[in-house]
């Protein structure tokens, strides 16, 4: 009999603590949307107490969904499991995961509290999430550095408070595989009552074991790996869904559990992620990266050639490359641009809203001949900005660049309720555009990043620039797409400067 393994996707909360990531509402939905196609069994939709647009976030996530379990983040305090509570409230499916740390060194030092006393919190955090939910899952954050005989104690107590999944954080990712194993084997075996709980496992990748970390819990008995699309999250990130999911789904004779994953849909949220958050794929990333399947070696191809699996131990086919096959074109209508943007996890608020994204795909299939789903996902990223968040728009571009001239850029911005002229030469015509936007927006910004990808093949490719922009140890990314790299260069300065002018609050947990 092959168990099941639960996976948990904290892309939309830890995966979001990465520098830049920070998601809107309505990014937060697509990628929910995306993370329920592919079968995800919970998704923790947030960290609802961290502001009132994490918990927006949260709540209408918990109204659209409803293949999956939503879960909210919570510190075991009474003030953040309520909010937390309320914001799961709509869910089909609801759950509250409270955590407090359980190491010497954040026990002394952070929390300033005894064990006891840590216990005592625990216990009553349990209480309060019963009022919301019956589904709650504990986590002893620094786990990894915590006592043996602590967790024994505090887990037993928090089981029978009523905790229904225990989760055990290398939160630090300072464990190794034999002994974090170890751990989990040792837990399940002395505490009482642990065959009534789900073992989870949250693995960090400060030393890239955080997938090895995971994959041995598993067989030490874990039933649930808490995870995000592409290895997504706070420092180096976390145990990676994609690589966790084919390595349990590829080796089940050494795992003997599975998972209910639809791995067709993992490169497509691989690419919506990464879109999304502007954290591009390495090429050699495991399972998403594009040379994921690539064959360079005269041995290797001409054995791929021969047979398949004496170089590949899964099909491309199966984990979703090869998928995003031609969709629309310029004579598409309206009800097959709908369809398609429903299955990409758009939200169409109204008939305007689909009206305008519409002729934007009319305008895109003028210029492109082919149009495939990244274009769309780049063309429903643009618009995707609600309006309290459009405090900057690009009306229109004019820019000029030839041998032996300085380059200048002429551009007409709105600007909160007016309509500015802005101009500036620079080095080339990129940074005339910044410069001009500067001109007007004197924004006190450092520009930490400035890449551009082609979304897809061909001279005609859109280019997918991205910006990341930091102003008082705050960093936003800002994403923009055009089939002109230099304006979609100034859109995604222009959407970086946006997501600062909205002066969100955010709080960073870490387990």
């Amino acid at each position: 009999m092959t168990d099941q393994l639960i996976v948990f996707d904290t892309t939309l909360r830890d995966g979001e603590q990465s520098p830049g990531a920070s998601m809107t509402r309505d990014e937060k939905l697509r990628i929910a949307r995306q993370l329920e196609r592919m079968k995800v069994n919970v998704i923790e939709a947030g960290f609802a107490a961290a502001s009132n647009g994490d918990f927006e976030s949260v709540r209408a996530i918990a109204e659209v969904v409803k293949d999956s379990t939503i879960c909210s983040l919570a510190r075991a305090n009474e003030n953040d499991i309520r909010r937390s509570g309320e914001a799961i409230k709509p869910a089909a499916s609801g759950r509250i995961h409270t955590f407090i740390a359980t190491s010497p060194i954040h026990m002394e030092k952070k929390l300033r509290m005894s064990p006891d006393q840590v216990l005592e919190q625990a216990v009553k955090a349990i209480g309060w999430a019963r009022e919301y939910t019956d589904d709650i899952e504990f986590s002893a954050e620094d786990a990894g550095r915590s006592e043996i005989d602590y967790l024994c104690r505090i887990f037993e107590a928090v089981i029978k408070a009523g905790a229904t999944t225990i989760n055990v954080p290398d939160t630090v990712g300072y464990n190794v595989p034999e002994q974090f194993a170890a751990t989990i084997r040792t837990l399940i075996e002395r505490v009482p009552n642990s065959d009534k709980v789900v073992w989870s496992v949250h693995c960090h990748n400060d030393l890239g074991l955080a997938v090895a970390n995971s994959l041995a819990a598993v067989r030490a008995g874990a039933r649930q790996v808490e995870c995000t699309v592409n290895g997504l999250g706070e420092r180096a990130g976390n145990a990676s869904l994609e690589e966790v999911v084919m390595a349990v789904r590829t080796r089940r004779d050494i795992y003997q559990c599975d998972t209910r994953i639809d791995t067709t849909q993992i490169v497509p949220a691989s690419k919506l992620v990464s879109g999304i958050t502007g954290f591009p794929v390495q090429p050699n990333k495991a399972i998403v990266g594009a040379n994921a399947f690539s064959h360079e070696s005269g041995i290797h191809q001409d054995g791929v050639l021969k047979h398949r699996e004496t170089y590949e131990i899964m099909r491309a086919e199966d984990v979703g490359w090869g998928a995003n096959k031609l969709v629309l074109g310029k004579h598409s209508g309206r009800n097959a641009f709908r369809s398609r943007l429903i299955e990409l996890g758009a939200a169409i608020e109204s008939e305007e809203h689909l009206n305008h994204a519409f002729a934007r795909f009319k305008e895109l299939a003028d210029k492109k001949h082919e149009i495939f789903d990244e274009d769309l996902q780049a063309l429903i990223s643009d618009e995707a900005v609600t309006p309290e968040l459009e405090h900057y728009r690009l009306v229109a571009s004019c820019f000029h660049s030839e041998t032996g001239e300085t380059p200048a850029a002429r551009l007409t911005l709105n600007v909160g309720e007016k309509e500015i002229q802005a101009e500036a030469e620079g080095s080339g015509p990129v940074d005339a555009a910044f410069k001009a936007i500067e001109t007007v927006a004197r924004s006190g910004t450092e520009l930490l990043l400035y890449s551009v990808n082609a979304i897809t093949t061909g001279t005609d490719a859109q280019g997918e620039v991205t910006v990341r922009l930091s102003r008082d140890g705050k960093v936003v990314n800002g994403q923009g797409a055009d089939t002109d790299i230099i304006v979609a260069s100034a859109k995604a300065y222009l959407n970086a400067l946006n997501k600062l002018h909205g002066k969100f609050e955010k709080l960073n947990p870490q387990i």
